[in-house]
């Protein structure tokens, strides 16, 4: 696959702040796949007060969700953790995986957030613009704005705002599960981000596709640690 080269990765604080909000305009909030075939879930995992990260990608054919192709990647992180700058902590190993991939994916689902975050260029809608893919934020909590307590049940759903604009969605995807918050990355809708987090959701809180990216790079963690 190939990425976009916008911007270096060796940057500090400023210089990261500057280029998430010379980049935000470039989001495309709307269209996105009615119908694709192969969707890509990515995570990272890494062990506390360690620096060592290890990033997976899986890619998944729908509707059966079947694994089509994996991808893990292990490397040191260099930016420090700073709340709403989780890319240029993760960014790099993520985009690693995916430059491996022999295939490319129609639809790309992140554990985390997309434009619902303080400058509108969360970790699926930074990624989502360097890999030019429609992508969606799916993340497990919330990092701004406000919603009231969708319905109990599996698809229920909820406004989430920020300064008086709708920035994402709170889904429930199990009934009396926790819900979870679903935001553009790229080239998507927010109705249809929030559609297919719905479909690809089979069983659990999770969707597929993150689902078992998070399993595979937790394995490759724990098995790099024995």
């Amino acid at each position: 696959m190939n990425i976009r080269r916008l911007h270096t990765w060796n940057v500090d604080y400023r210089a990261a702040k500057a280029i998430q909000e010379a980049l935000r305009g470039q989001i495309i909030s709307r269209g996105g796949p009615k119908n694709p075939r192969l969707i890509a879930g990515a995570d990272v995992s890494y062990e506390k007060c360690d620096d060592r990260f290890y990033a997976a990608v899986i890619v998944m054919e729908y509707p059966q969700l079947t694994v089509v192709e994996e991808v893990t990647t292990s490397g040191q992180a260099v930016f420090p953790y700073i709340p709403g700058m989780l890319t240029f902590r993760e960014g790099p190993m993520v985009l690693e995986a995916f430059e491996r991939l022999k295939h490319t994916p129609d639809l790309v689902m992140f554990d985390g957030q997309g434009i619902a975050h303080p400058r509108g260029f969360g970790l699926a809608a930074h990624l989502g613009l360097l890999l030019d893919l429609p992508s969606i934020g799916c993340a497990k909590t919330r990092l701004i704005g406000e919603h009231e307590e969708p319905g109990p049940n599996a698809g229920d759903t909820a406004a989430l705002t920020y300064e008086g604009r709708k920035i994402g969605m709170v889904v429930r995807t199990k009934a009396r599960v926790r819900p979870l918050y679903i935001s553009v990355g790229h080239r998507i809708s927010l109705d249809l981000a929030a559609e297919w987090t719905l479909r690809t959701c089979r069983g659990f809180r999770i969707p597929e596709p993150t689902r078992q990216a998070h399993l595979l790079v937790n394995r490759l963690r724990v098995a790099a640690r024995t």
